[in-house]
């Protein structure tokens, strides 16, 4: 990955942070986009310290489509040639049944899951379309696989983001560019404290009583699909902890 331009969404914290840290112990040179200013300014001072790479910062809210194309406009030249695009922001708000749904928050996770996800890659993908080499990883969820109790508008984003990495493979087939969704199940971050608004007691018990993923096991596995040869390209992962067999079934001690 030495030299490698790679464009991480979400960056500022869990998966996003995680794969920021494994991309630059590769050697990668980093775009690291969050709305978080003050945790992203960490995170890349961090990772410049620590692994002597490049690494450029915006802060984006990816539902922001002007802000994304400014974004990618402002590139310098010789960073606008993104090698692997990581569409990592996503979030989930509540866990309400379908008939007591919060408005705002289905329409926070639409705008940032799925509507966020396209802003980016279609500013993104031109460029490695003309350049007849790419990669898109897509983060998704188990949850957009299968069904759960209150999972109902995160689980609908989370498909949505499958079926359109799904068409993704035809429209760029025979343009040399990949794409791959990786489908985390149980990972122990911020996931659950944003869900709960905060509620740090309430999101801890969803990781009690068993060993989840933690964000680098979900970053490890994206750096070897970004790293395979270019004849190969790795679809889709499903990555469980051991202990959860799927959306609803988490053995516990």
């Amino acid at each position: 990955m030495k030299n490698t331009i790679v464009l991480i969404t979400g960056a500022s914290s869990g998966i996003g942070e995680a794969c920021a840290e494994t991309f630059a112990a590769e050697g990668a040179r980093l775009i690291l986009w969050a709305r978080r200013a003050d945790k992203l300014d960490t995170v890349a001072a961090s990772i410049r310290e620590r692994f002597a790479v490049d690494c450029i910062t915006h802060v984006v809210d990816v539902r922001d489509r002007d802000a994304v194309n400014k974004a990618i406009a402002a590139l310098p030249p010789s960073w606008a040639p993104i090698d692997v695009l990581v569409n990592n922001a996503g979030l989930s708000r509540g866990l309400e049944p379908i008939h007591e749904g919060v408005i705002e928050n289905w329409e926070e996770m639409i705008d940032t899951n799925v509507k966020g996800l396209l802003y980016v890659t279609r500013a993104v993908l031109p460029t490695m379309v003309a350049r007849k080499s790419g990669h898109v990883i897509n983060v998704a969820s188990i949850a957009g696989m299968q069904a759960y109790r209150g999972g109902n508008v995160y689980g609908a984003t989370k498909a949505a983001v499958k079926m359109l990495s799904e068409n993704m493979q035809v429209d760029l087939n025979g343009t040399g560019v990949r794409v791959c969704t990786i489908d985390p199940g149980l990972v122990e971050t911020e996931f659950s404290v944003v869900r709960f608004r905060g509620d740090t007691d309430r999101a801890s018990t969803v990781y009690q009583g068993y060993q989840p993923l933690t964000a680098h096991d979900v970053a490890d596995t994206i750096l070897y699909v970004a790293t395979r040869p270019a004849h190969v390209n790795i679809q889709n992962i499903l990555l469980t902890p051991t202990a959860q067999a799927s959306a609803t079934v988490v053995h516990r001690t």
